[in-house]
């Protein structure tokens, strides 16, 4: 029995149900092509799937009942079996240890699983409790045979029930409470109370309470549904927030005054039963299903109502199959979609939607007579149990179907909810709406449902064409064209195309009626919408030229226009508006969109109609446009223009030149050219702004010359001739203007006194010569310091007196007579320089320095007289192989390689005199005496003693401690950055 739950075996292989398939295919709805093919690589497993749980009893089960994973049933006479099916290998079984003939009659289980109430044949209960082994009666409770149970689904708990509805057989309904708890010394009991609220008649006399459900709905109302064998009767009541302890009294009160609602049905046949679908644990149920004599009642269930809480209420008729005699229904359940209804040796499943049995699965005679079908609102199994079997059905995928049901109906809305994730019942869903909306002339509706589903596009699109429905037409087409990926170029270009068309025919029709200019816009907004969508902005970029030839073809300039400036074709714009004369258009379209080309194309025809606005955008613009590429508009109407254009022209130059910076030569020519033409005034500014050397003029000096030339303008021409450094030219025009232009001139080449001397000795010939003025003459020499009185003198006539150049004259000779002193004194002090000269050389020649034995080299602190030294006049004594390392690494590279070569000449003169002459030992020990005072006056000659000068000259100029080059090591590191390593790896 430990496996009761998880060892058993499939028993589908022993059943053969009958299921009726309502499928639908496409020719069963007018569905003539789809695009889509449906392939299933297995079978679809059936909608409820039987099982046989791996169970035999020991002895007949009486009663069944199962909630929340708890189950229960009874077994024989006095045995309780209680299985959690979370935990089916460990079941518990009770002895209820009744002594009489008292057998159970009904098993109530709550919500939760935690209460059972055991409702025996002698008018007895019994409790249990989920957590407890112990079974006890409940006293109160006594006498009264119980039918059903309403539980109390909001303050139920493990431990209490909460106030709670009982049905006896004699009609009557009891509020009674249930605690798990001992209770008190003197109150063992579990219920805490047990009273009488109501009582239920039929014809007039007491009727079992066959099925009672209580719900919560908002604002604290609450329903209680309670049925007899052949009515069905509703009570509906508030209850004051914080009294829902208090019980169910108050809502039974609220009715005594009236009739409760009900609803009778003719015919009995002893009893009832009623269920609930429930979508959600917890949760208010949804729906129900009434078994009683005349049939099934099913509705749905509506909390807002106040005069019911049942609608949609439908009757389903029993089956001519079911003949109460020796087959009436036993049970019924209710799923979302279907109502099980239980006979003695089979279950029917109908649908609720179309109220068709959609399964049959009749049971072998061998399990015995089927007793009772009970849904877990838990897991939504639906157990089925004999006196020797139990059986499971599992609900898998209820609403697969349900889309064919609701499309039956015409539903198409829910239809569609319930196949969003099965494209190809989507598909069926969405052609047969578009059929049915397109038979009941709702073609705008079918265009949508068309666009959306596979079916052939041409069959779709001839069928519009047929009924001239272009609108409709234009819809399927705009929902097609949405639906298309970017990657199916070609349909795409189709369709936009085939848009166009409808469009332009549309708005050609509606134009031409006065009464719908309403429309007409809204039709012209829709298309302008359609040409700017960004979805096929690249579509209508491509097929531009199509586009513009439809739109050409229906002389709608409006919308090409608007095409254009969407597609950024500005020039077709900006065309159209200059063909129209409406240059101010054109212009604000370039100044909006700022396209240089455009500018330098368009800007001669704007230019000469309207200049300012013209100028006025070109300078907005600013460094974004090339002014070299303008000037050719500007040539034009400068030359043959208004004056207008001209002023114009001038100020956009200058602009250019003054705000910009412009280096262009040509920019600075034209500018020149109309200040020469018609600004003259501006000329000699501009000249002298622009500079006076040749590295800062952006003009052209030769043509400016020329050009001032032939206008005239000799001032000017004389600034070009000082900027070109034509100092003589420059003088000679000046003297024709002004004489102090000309003096101007003649200082400008300072570093050239004789040319400066000419130049003057020029302007003096003029004045003398021309102007035969003696006093200006005269000031030419106060003005000059090149000139003298003689320079000039010859340029004068014989007739003129000595008396006009006295002052002159003896001005000069005292100039002369200052300078032989000057040159005196300066003969003197170079005299007495060379003559101390001479005497610190003399001086020098007999300096000494005393040098002691114990002396030891500055560098490597060694005896210093065991090899050849230095003696400095600071006092520091180097060897000269130190001093030679010391000194190596501070030359330049020229004083470096000059040494080394040194070094080469010394050791090839060295080895040579030792070849020619090789000295007796006394002779050698004088040698390198003498050596060791001054570096060795060898036996090499001259050439040897002139080399070691020059290594002295490098190594020894100055002390390599005291001198320079130890000023220039200042910023260079103690140690070479190259032997940083291997310095630090020494200390280690």
């Amino acid at each position: 029995m430990s496996s009761i739950l998880d060892e058993y075996e499939d028993s589908q292989s022993i059943r053969h149900p009958v299921q009726h398939s309502s499928r639908l295919s496409a020719a069963n709805i007018g569905i003539t092509h789809s695009g889509f093919v449906n392939v299933r690589l297995e079978e679809e497993k059936p909608i409820f799937n039987k099982q046989r749980i791996d169970f035999s009893p020991p002895e007949k089960i009486n009663h069944f009942a199962v909630c929340n994973n708890q189950l229960c049933m009874s077994l024989g006479k006095d045995t309780l079996l209680r299985i959690d099916l979370a935990k089916p290998d460990q079941p518990n079984q009770i002895e209820l240890g009744r002594k009489d003939d008292s057998r159970v009659h009904k098993l109530f289980l709550d919500p939760t699983g935690s209460h059972l109430v055991i409702s025996l044949s002698t008018s007895e209960c019994l409790y249990l409790n989920r957590n407890t082994q112990k079974v006890r009666s409940l006293s109160r409770w006594r006498g009264h045979l119980i039918e059903s149970l309403g539980w109390n689904k909001l303050l139920g708990t493990e431990t209490n029930t909460g106030p709670i509805l009982v049905g006896t057989s004699q009609g009557i309904i009891f509020e009674a409470e249930i605690s798990a708890s001992e209770g008190s010394l003197f109150n063992t009991n579990p219920d805490q109370y047990f009273k009488q609220v109501h009582s239920l008649e039929e014809d007039g006399k007491p009727a079992p309470v066959c099925c009672m459900e209580v719900e919560r709905g908002l604002e604290s109302k609450v329903f209680i549904i309670a049925t007899t064998r052949k009515r069905l009767f509703q009570f509906v009541g508030r209850v004051a927030e914080g009294s829902e302890q208090q019980g169910f009294s108050s809502i039974f009160s609220q009715n005594q005054e009236l009739l409760p609602s009900f609803q009778e049905f003719p015919f009995n046949m002893g009893y009832s039963e009623i269920t609930f679908y429930t979508s959600k644990l917890r949760s208010c149920p949804k729906a129900f299903a009434w078994m009683m004599g005349n049939g099934v009642l099913y509705g749905q269930l509506d909390y807002v109502r106040l005069d019911s809480l049942l609608s949609d209420v439908q009757v389903w008729d029993y089956t001519p199959d079911i003949d109460f005699s020796f087959n009436k229904p036993i049970s019924i359940v209710l799923t979302q979609f279907h109502f099980l209804l239980l006979l003695p040796d089979r279950v029917k499943a109908i649908c609720t939607l179309n109220g068709q049995v959609v399964y049959e699965d009749v049971f072998p005679d061998k399990f015995g007579t089927l007793k009772k079908m009970i849904k877990d609102p838990a897991g939504g199994l639906v157990w089925i149990y004999t006196e020797k079997a139990v059986f499971r059905y599992h609900i898998q995928r209820e609403a697969r179907d349900v889309w064919q049901m609701y499309m039956g109906m015409n539903k198409f809305d829910l239809a569609k909810e319930y196949c969003r994730d099965r494209p190809e019942c989507m598909d069926m869903v969405l052609a047969k709406e578009a059929e049915h909306c397109f038979q009941n002339k709702r073609y705008l509706e079918s265009a949508k449902c068309y666009a959306l589903t596979q079916n052939y596009f041409e069959e779709i699109a001839l069928k519009f064409i047929e009924a001239k429905q272009d609108e409709a037409l234009k819809e399927f087409l705009l929902k097609k064209l949405n639906n298309l990926k970017q990657s199916e170029k070609t349909q795409i270009t189709l369709l936009v195309t085939w848009l166009t068309e409808l469009y332009l025919n549309r708005l050609g029709l509606l134009e031409s009626d006065d009464g719908k200019h309403g429309v007409f816009q809204e039709t012209r907004d829709e298309f302008r919408k359609f040409l700017s969508s960004s979805k096929h902005k690249e579509c209508l970029y491509n097929n531009r030229t199509t586009i513009y030839d439809l739109l050409a073809s229906h002389g709608n300039v409006d919308d090409m226009v608007y095409f254009s400036v969407i597609m950024k074709d500005y020039e077709r714009v900006i065309s159209h508006h200059c063909q129209h004369d409406d240059y101010s258009a054109a212009l604000e379209v370039l100044s909006k969109h700022c396209d240089e080309k455009l500018f330098y194309k368009f800007s001669p025809v704007l230019m000469q109609h309207i200049p300012k606005k013209v100028v006025d955008a070109w300078i907005q613009m600013g460094s974004r446009l090339e002014p070299k590429k303008l000037i050719p508009a500007l040539v034009n109407y400068s030359q043959m223009g208004s004056t207008q254009q001209i002023h114009e022209t001038i100020r956009y130059m200058e602009f250019c030149v003054y705000q910009l910076t412009v280096t262009e030569e040509a920019i600075h020519n034209y500018l020149l050219s109309l200040y020469a033409k018609y600004k003259p005034e501006s000329l000699l500014w501009y000249l002298e702004q622009a500079g006076t050397h040749a590295s800062d003029i952006h003009y052209d000096l030769k043509y400016t010359l020329r050009l001032c030339a032939e206008h005239g303008f000799l001032q000017a021409c004389v600034l070009v001739y000082k900027i070109m450094g034509l100092y003589e030219e420059a003088v000679d025009l000046a003297l024709q203007v002004d004489v102090d232009l000309a003096k101007s001139c003649a200082d400008l080449p300072e570093d050239d006194e004789e040319l400066r001397k000419k130049l003057w000795l020029k302007i003096a010939r003029h004045v003398v010569q021309e102007e035969k003025d003696v006093k200006k003459a005269m000031n030419c020499l106060s003005s000059c310091n090149l000139l003298k009185i003689e320079d000039i003198l010859p340029f004068f006539p014989d007739f003129v007196t000595i008396d006009h150049f006295k002052e002159a004259i003896c001005s000069s000779l005292e100039e002369y007579n200052q300078h032989i002193d000057e040159l005196k004194q300066e003969m003197e002090e170079a005299t007495e320089s060379a003559k101390r000269i001479r005497e610190d050389i003399q001086e020098m020649r007999n300096k000494y320095g005393v040098v002691e034995s114990q002396e030891k080299c500055a560098a490597c602190d060694f005896p210093l007289l065991n090899r050849p030294f230095y003696l400095f006049l600071c006092g520091h004594m180097f060897h000269y192989d130190c001093l030679f390392l010391e000194v190596s690494p501070h030359l330049s590279t020229y004083k470096q390689t000059k040494l080394g070569e040194l070094q080469k000449k010394l050791a090839a003169a060295t080895q040579a005199s030792k070849s020619r002459h090789r000295p007796s030992p006394k002779e050698k020990e004088k040698e390198e005496g003498n050596d060791t005072a001054s570096l060795g006056k060898g036996s090499a000659g001259v050439s040897r003693e002139q080399i070691k000068s020059d290594i002295d000259d490098i190594i020894a100029c100055e002390c390599v401690y005291c001198g320079e080059l130890m000023i220039k090591s200042i910023d260079k590191p103690f140690i070479d950055p190259q032997k940083l390593e291997e310095e630090k790896s020494s200390w280690l």
